[in-house]
């Protein structure tokens, strides 16, 4: 018997049940099929006006910098100048997200677009969330190649824009749309929850930003 059957086996006597108890496998079975949802704190219960109100708010707290743009066809616009703002080269990358390749990109003459993951060389990707948690300013970004991972991580300056719509209360509701979404065992690969831009104060206590991934983060939201 090993070390780790020898702990497991003292564990089940502790609990008077043995292994094989069908009775507890069932309970674990309705526990997975029905995940309970915890307790929402206030701030997540709010209307949809103040559900965005208070994602821009949080946000810009944790260092992100926010825009608010009327409809999806301002988006390239809004990506232009922002990379003209920050001095940047004319160019981005971003993968096949529907969302984004419907964008007016070509009125954007200037405005190079890059497909597919990143390598690490790009100066700004863009990318679009599939949701934003507003009692903690976090957006909800999904692994795939309309998204690739990479592009929220390799990038010195990460663009992601989010439909006002999408915009949840609190964390719970928002995974709850990612499984009514995909459904149990077809979830993306990787789901990740950005707050801010990366950094860190491990260092004598100072914050640096851009330590583990993007420097800037650039929020654009689209609609009311």
């Amino acid at each position: 018997m090993s070390a780790r059957d020898a702990i497991l086996n003292k564990v089940r006597q502790s609990l008077g049940q043995p292994a094989s108890d069908a009775l507890r496998q069932q309970a674990v079975a309705d526990r997975l099929k029905n995940a309970p949802q915890g307790v929402i704190p206030a701030r997540g219960q709010l209307a949809p006006a103040g559900r965005i109100d208070l994602f821009c708010t949080m946000a810009e707290k944790l260092f992100a910098t926010v825009q608010r743009v009327p409809k999806p066809e301002d988006v390239p616009a809004a990506v232009a100048e922002y990379l003209r703002s920050k001095n940047l080269p004319a160019s981005i990358r971003m993968g096949g997200d529907p969302r984004l390749d419907a964008m007016p990109w070509r009125k954007q003459r200037a405005l190079e677009v890059k497909q597919g993951a990143s390598d690490g060389d790009d100066a700004a990707g863009v990318s679009h969330a599939a949701g934003g948690i507003a009692e903690t300013g976090t957006l909800v970004m999904l692994s795939g190649a309309g998204n690739p991972t990479t592009i929220n991580f390799l990038p010195e300056h990460h663009i992601v824009v989010i439909d006002a719509a999408d915009i949840d209360g609190d964390l719970e509701t928002a995974i709850a749309k990612v499984r009514e979404t995909f459904g149990k065992g077809e979830m993306p690969r990787t789901l990740n929850l950005v707050s801010g831009p990366s950094r860190s104060g491990d260092i004598e206590q100072k914050l640096i930003l851009g330590a583990h991934g993007p420097r800037a983060l650039h929020i654009l939201v689209v609609g009311d």
